[in-house]
This record gives structure tokens, sequence and C-alpha cells, in this order.
């Protein structure tokens, strides 16, 4: 690169980005070095010069700390981050627990959050190997579903595609003998390791929800539409595993034991009541699915069903069906 002064100045800064931080400062006979090193040239850089580039760099917004060190020596650092440490560390193991992120596309994305801070911070971010996780076969059609269904969903525009799930044979079956789904989309979330789009089928005429890795042959409609009132988060929490079902109001009793995993998964504004010392009835919405009945029986005895009727004749079907499975 040419050395030149808005090359001096661009290369100070990022001299100053990636080597500084709150904990690691730079002398300016430190940067003097480092900018021969990156120039490649044998002479030291005026110490005046270098004073005036940072207050260039202050001038047009750019934070620059000075602290002066043993004898008065002056050190300076850049600390006014995009991102401070914790979130950083939120997004990288956001990034390394899901699932459907392969182990390359993990290592590529923690590699490039590292740009976003001094490399001395980047270093202590956690290696995406010490976390490896389950890897999806189907994430280069995940990546290309995120990006249409996003795109559908700012537009609200109507998407087509096919749907389906791998049989016994790990062979990819279309589901509705292969017919395409045209659905209104609502939201794209990421929930229990996987991204769901959530929209309006127009077949059945309700709101369903769809695993992007499940989805296939996905292209963005011409037709618009207008979005209804619709609660997205009532939805999921009403969903439990996100599996679909007929809604209905709810009653179970739970030992004191797990109020807090009751709360956690509705939220303080849920309706819980004392029944004893020992146990509180929960009243909520839910959907009728598969998934409210495991959600159910993981808490075995600690957790009973009083209402609807329904639910629970099939949590004692389900019990019945378990016990056979171990009876000689």
């Amino acid at each position: 690169m040419e050395l030149n002064n808005n090359t001096r100045l661009l290369t100070l800064l990022r001299i100053l980005f990636e080597e500084t931080d709150e904990n690691n400062e730079l002398s300016i006979t430190e940067m003097s070095s480092k900018l021969q090193e990156f120039f490649g040239v044998d002479r030291e850089f005026d110490a005046r010069t270098l004073k005036s580039d940072m207050n260039v760099l202050e001038e047009i917004g750019y934070e620059i700390i000075k602290n002066r060190g043993k004898f008065g020596k002056v050190y300076y650092s850049f600390q006014d981050r995009l991102f401070e440490t914790y979130q950083l560390r939120l997004l990288n193991d956001a990034i390394l627990s899901a699932r459907f992120i392969n182990e390359e596309e993990k290592k590529n994305l923690i590699k490039k959050l590292g740009r976003l801070t001094s490399k001395h911070i980047a270093a202590t971010l956690p290696d995406p190997l010490i976390f490896s996780q389950m890897t999806a076969n189907d994430y280069d059609q995940v990546k290309i579903n995120i990006d249409q269904v996003h795109r559908a969903i700012s537009e609200q525009r109507v998407v087509c595609f096919k749907y389906g799930k791998y049989n016994m044979n790990k062979t990819f079956e279309y589901h509705r003998n292969g017919d395409e789904y045209e659905v209104k989309p609502y939201a794209l979330i990421w929930q229990n390791d996987f991204y769901y789009l959530i929209g309006w089928f127009r077949k059945t005429k309700e709101m369903r929800h769809y695993r992007l890795d499940r989805i296939r042959n996905i292209r963005i409609a011409d037709e618009t539409f207008e979005k209804g009132d619709f609660d997205v988060q009532e939805y999921v929490n009403q969903s439990f595993h996100m599996f679909s079902g007929e809604n209905m109001k709810v009653e179970i009793k739970f030992h004191q034991s797990l109020l807090n995993v009751v709360l956690d998964r509705f939220g303080l504004e849920v309706s819980v009541k004392q029944v004893d010392e020992e146990y509180f009835l929960l009243s909520t919405e839910g959907k009728m699915s598969t998934g409210l009945v495991t959600w159910v029986l993981q808490w075995g005895h600690k957790a009973q069903v009083i209402s609807p009727r329904t639910l629970k004749r099939e949590v004692e079907k389900e019990i019945e069906e378990m016990k056979r499975l171990y009876e000689e």
C-alpha cells in the first residue's frame, strides 16, 4: 500500500481498533513501530504528526482515550465499540448453540464477530470446536429460505413453497402429494433450535408455522396482502414445542418446585393460584397437540392435568402406552 497522509491515517485507525481496548493501550512510539511494520519502511513516524492524526480522528467522531502512565508517558486507546464485550459473547454463544448452522459457517460467523472488537477481546471468545453441535445437512437450503421469507415479510408478499420431511430411508418426502403451499407470511422466529415461518395458510384459512429446513422450492409471489391483527408471541406461547392444534383453556396442577419452570415458560403475567402448601394451579391457553402432551409428561408426578378432559385422556393414554413398553 502506498504511504501518504490518507493511508497513514486510515492505518492508524485500524491499529487503534484492532490493537487497543479498555485493557490494552499504545504509546506514540509503539504506534510508530506498527506503522513501520505495516508499510515496510525503516524511518520513524514523527510524533507530532501522529498526535495531529489523533486530533483529526477525534474531530470526525472517534473517541480516542488518553491515559498517562509512569513518568508522564501518554498512552492511547480506542474503546467506543459498537458492541460491548458481553453483547459479543451473547451473539457468539447464540451462534454456537444453533444446531442448524454447520461447523464451517460457525467459524466464519465468529471470525466476523471478532472483527467488531480488538484482537485481544476476540481471542477470549469461545472456540467453535469446543461447543461442537449437531450440523444440518440442509443448511444451504435454510440460508436461502431465510432470505426469501425475510424479504416476503418486509414486502408483505405471499410466499409459495413445497413442504415435507424425511422418511425412514432418510429420503425427503413432500406433504400433500407435493402440492404447493400458499402462505401469507407474518413472522420469522427462532424457536427450539429451528427457524419457523408463521403465516396464514390459504388452503385451510388458519395460522400455521413451518420449519424452514423442511421448506423447498420457495418463491415470492407478486401478490401482496395486508396483515391482520395477530399476536405472534401469544401464538408461540400456546404452541408447545411448536406443535399445531386446536386452541383451548388448560388447567394443570403443579408441584411448588416447578413454579419458576412455569413462569419461565409463560411469563409473569400467567395465572397461577395456590392450591395448598405443596401445589399451585396454572390456567392458560394452549393448543391441543402432541407437543402439549409431551410437555406435561416431562414433569412426571409433579404435574396433573385438571382440564380439559380431552387433554387428560390423551395424557392417560400416553402413560398407559409407556407402561406397556416396560411390562414383561
